[in-house]
């Protein structure tokens, strides 16, 4: 796949994602494509082969690139995309890839309250928008009004959260669309109270989180009257290693690069947890974390 549109961002070839995923492994993108602006994202878009499939990555928090890689064009959003900005008393105007800490602290010094949640996501508004993304109680749809997205056939379309069929950590955006700004919505507040509260859930997410680790965040969906940790942990897992990838010790439903481990190693050890789980509880646990990309033994896409 050679022929591709004239962009005026950067369009790179079998780009390593390794470097821009939390767990630091996985295989390289066909093409990385980093958009100058939203109407270069819209014309390419609408100049590609439609054939060619199409993935947008954020910070690389809650994903496993496969090893064998990810075919067709993978799409990230840089600084252009990276604004937030206040429209009114209590709305905000975020770029599709400005980070969950950029928002709440823009809110917080806006005195908007609501957003602080999106301190403790370690991801973008694109992927927030996309997954529902939600901490301590809260989750995008609480907040979102509506988001701007750019469609896989280049239009461009604004979407009332209604329209998004959000559910727990799932919306219905199509697949190969790119949001590329979202407006929250939250309540007046007091900047101190804000951070307070902004304070106090950096500091529960330290305690009970490896964060400075090679990991992927919460692994598997919290089943229906279940915490998933909770499963994880009854079935022997705590530990748990395969090769250099391993079930945290501190937070069990977190996955753990220790240093070699390949993406491969890291799903075979999620499908370990899954069916020690099924075993132990009758549970079957669903992935939170997307999976993407070509096995390294050339098995099928995602």
């Amino acid at each position: 796949m050679t022929d591709l549109p004239a962009v005026r961002g950067r369009l790179t070839p079998h780009a390593p994602l390794a470097p821009l995923v939390w767990f630091k492994a996985g295989g390289a993108a066909e093409w990385l494509f980093e958009p100058a602006d939203a109407d270069d994202l819209s014309d390419f878009l609408r100049a590609l082969d439609p054939a060619v499939p199409v993935m947008a990555l954020g910070l690389g928090s809650n994903l496993i690139v496969r090893d064998g890689g990810v075919p067709g064009v993978t799409i990230r959003l840089g600084k252009p995309f990276a604004t937030v900005a206040p429209l009114d008393a209590v709305t905000l105007r975020c770029g599709g890839g400005a980070s969950g800490i950029l928002v709440s602290s823009t809110a917080r010094d806006a005195g908007v309250a609501g957003l602080e949640f999106l301190r403790s996501i370690p991801g973008t508004v694109g992927g927030f928008v996309r997954m529902n993304g939600g901490a301590y109680g809260r989750e995008t749809a609480d907040v979102l009004v509506e988001a701007e997205v750019v469609l896989r056939s280049g239009e461009r379309r604004t979407l009332a959260a209604r329209d998004l069929g959000y559910s727990y950590r799932h919306s219905t955006l199509p697949d190969g669309a790119v949001v590329i700004a979202a407006i929250f919505r939250g309540d007046r507040g007091e900047s101190a109270a804000i951070q307070a509260e902004m304070d106090r859930i950096a500091a529960a997410r330290e305690a009970s989180q490896p964060l400075r680790s090679k990991t992927g965040g919460s692994t598997f969906k919290n089943p229906d009257g279940h915490k998933a940790w909770a499963l994880v942990d009854a079935a022997g897992c705590r530990g748990l290693r395969r090769g250099d990838a391993q079930v945290s010790e501190k937070h069990t439903n977190f996955l753990l690069n220790l240093g070699a481990a390949t993406s491969a190693d890291i799903e075979a050890l999620g499908e370990d947890v899954r069916a020690r789980v099924k075993a132990a509880s009758g549970v079957e646990l669903e992935w939170e974390i997307q999976r993407v990309g070509v096995a390294s033994d050339h098995g099928e896409a995602a």
